[in-house]
């Protein structure tokens, strides 16, 4: 039998590296942006066309290539930043594998035109599924252009997977802010069929947050900025008012370099705590710079995510300077250090301190981790502490104290026992109720109506998702839900991702009410709302709409019309805490038990609980 183990060809081996870089068009702009920055370009352009799927080109004022460095560059794994094993461990650039033109080379067709200052002329290469077509000497300025055509013309099949354009043109717009975001000291252009999308002139890294996040933030952001032996924080974070239901603008930066740590946003998340709602996100943009060593960037293809060698020191010095921040702009509550006469009292105060006393505090080593380099973060235990914290485990164990044991246990064995069975029902077959009017509200939360059976007891947000979600399922059935005409109409500025959001769901809003049209770069006019939407709120409704739209992204399960849907029904319904009239309750509870599907939220959420009368009857321990 002949051997049956080959080499795959190189133009096969190159496709499936390319599956792992280059998934979609947004990926290329990514590695085609870091590498006009790592070109040491002051003007970067990016045009796309067709959501990139027909042209991605980027086009740069960087130091350009030799004719030799521009076939090389090409090649898998050719790179100009790796020469050492060591190396790896002191990367500064963006790129470093020379995988990212193999990759496009091998699923688009490419076309490069490149210059050096030194040089009269420039290079002009043309590639297609990696075999070079052409290459001549050409006029071209100083720096690098490059044009890919035709994402995955070779890969049929891959091109199928990739979304609708406004969602591909979406993914771009981001990694563009990512990289634009992260290099305020470089201009930035984004030109789409044409039209230009962001025009980003150089300016600090504050301004270039406000070019990008829209002007609404200029006055809601908090500067971050602490400086340590062992790293650095700078950046932003947004006042509290900004913080949003979903995760929105969130950006962490390391050493210029975007990445998602869901750890390091939990430590923001900490440090808003007790500031912002529990069920709300602050809005941030925090850099993050350390040594290269401190930090491996290699462990991901997109290089998104990083490994930090100390993971916990990073957790609390990002904590810490969100509060220190929050605290020095007065927003978080700080505690007041200043001695009053008592204290000023005391023999720690009053006494001098001894040269043998200062000697001994100089030579502890306490003192040492917090005067020496990179030491911060290294408390050594000792024996004093242990046994400390020995007693602290003793005074915690379980008998510890035998009569407050047996009075808990008493008061645990009086409780009722716990019945296997529930008392409520949430089956609505048997369920009726002889009079709406008679409901009542708890807690401004619940509304409790008696049944044919008992009572029941109805949460009133989970209700009105499910009244407001079919009513609006049965509009985008041609039924159209009525509109309120705005006597003077809003106009709206959103950020770049989040007018091409708006215009790609401009159509099935308006099956819900919404009458949206486009007024400009960026910008919308609210001609009309559903007609439930209060007045005034209009711009903010919207605004709203698209975050949590932003939220199901994401979810697989659910078109986009019906995304939408179950956003708006969210958004509008009545919320936990609010206080109705009978008049609200009765026509809510009416509406409710009028819909299709009465008992369940559209998230899958009981919208009642039935309480049975029997239970009830045993519970007082009587029989009927």
């Amino acid at each position: 039998m002949s051997d049956i183990i080959q080499l795959l060809p190189d133009n096969i081996a190159n496709q499936i590296a390319a599956g792992e870089v280059i998934q979609r068009p947004a990926s290329a702009v990514k590695e085609l942006l870091e590498n006009a920055v790592d070109a040491g370009a002051t003007k970067i352009k990016l045009i796309v066309n067709d959501a990139g799927k027909a042209l991605v080109q980027v086009i740069d004022n960087g130091k350009g290539m030799s004719e030799a460095d521009a076939r090389m560059a090409f090649e898998r794994h050719a790179t100009s930043k790796i020469r050492h094993i060591d190396d790896l461990f002191r990367i500064k650039t963006m790129g470093f594998r020379g995988e990212a033109l193999a990759s496009i080379a091998a699923v688009a067709q490419v076309e490069l035109k490149t210059r050096r200052a030194a040089d009269e002329l420039g290079t002009f290469i043309e590639i297609e599924n990696s075999k070079v077509i052409k290459q001549e000497a050409c006029a071209a300025p100083e720096g690098t252009s490059i044009s890919m055509k035709n994402l995955f013309f070779n890969v049929p099949a891959r091109r199928n997977f990739l979304k609708a354009n406004a969602t591909e043109m979406r993914q771009i717009v981001d990694e563009f802010i990512r990289v634009a975001m992260a290099f305020p000291d470089i201009f930035f252009s984004l030109t789409s069929n044409g039209q230009e999308v962001f025009h980003l002139e150089v300016g600090t890294g504050k301004q270039r947050i406000v070019q990008i996040l829209g002007n609404n933030y200029h006055a809601k952001l908090v500067t971050v900025s602490e400086e340590t032996d062992y790293m650095n924080i700078t950046g932003v974070i947004g006042k509290p008012e900004t913080a949003r239901k979903s995760r929105g603008d969130q950006y962490f930066f390391v050493n210029n370099r975007f990445i998602k740590s869901a750890y390091l946003n939990h430590a923001v998340n900490n440090a808003f705590d007790g500031i912002i709602p529990k069920d709300s996100y602050p809005s941030y943009v925090l850099y993050i710079d350390l040594d290269p060593a401190q930090v491996d960037i290699n462990v991901h293809p997109t290089k998104q995510e990083i490994k930090f060698e100390d993971e916990k020191i990073i957790y609390a010095f990002v904590q810490a300077a969100v509060k220190h921040a929050l605290a020095q702009f007065s927003i978080a509550p700080s505690l007041d250090f200043s001695l009053n006469a008592d204290i000023q009292g005391l023999d720690a105060v009053s006494k001098p301190f001894t040269s043998d006393q200062q000697q001994a505090a100089v030579s502890s080593n306490l003192y040492k981790t917090f005067t020496q380099k990179h030491q911060a973060h290294f408390i050594e235990p000792t024996n004093r502490s242990g046994g400390e914290l020995k007693q602290w485990k003793d005074f915690y164990a379980p008998g510890s104290n035998e009569a407050e044991s047996a009075e808990q246990s008493q008061v645990i064995d009086s409780n009722p026992p716990v019945r296997e069975s529930l008392p409520f029902d949430v089956d609505n077959d048997t369920l009726k109720i002889t009079d709406y009017s008679t409901g009542f509200q708890l807690h401004h939360t619940y509304i409790v109506l008696s049944s044919n059976n008992g009572y029941i007891l109805i949460h009133q947000q989970l209700a009105h998702e499910r009244v407001l979600f079919e009513r609006y399922s049965a509009a985008a059935n041609n039924q159209q839900v009525p509109t309120q005409k705005s006597l003077f109409p809003i106009t709206l500025e959103l950020t770049g991702s989040d007018a091409i959001l708006l215009t790609e769901l401009l159509a099935d809003m308006q099956t819900i009410g919404y009458h949206i049209e486009p007024f400009g770069q960026n910008s919308f006019v609210i001609q009309g709302t559903p007609a439930d939407v209060v007045s005034g709120d209009e711009k903010h409704a919207v605004e709203m709409l698209i975050e949590q739209f932003k939220h199901f992204s994401n979810d697989i399960k659910f078109s986009r019309r019906e995304k939408l849907i179950r956003c708006m029904a969210r958004q509008q319904s009545i919320k936990s805490g609010q206080s109705l009239t009978q008049q609200e309750m009765t026509a809510l509870t009416e509406a409710l038990f009028a819909c299709s599907i009465p008992n369940v939220s559209p998230n899958g959420n009981p919208t009642y609980l039935e309480f049975k009368e029997d239970y009830l009857t045993k519970m007082f321990g009587r029989e009927r």
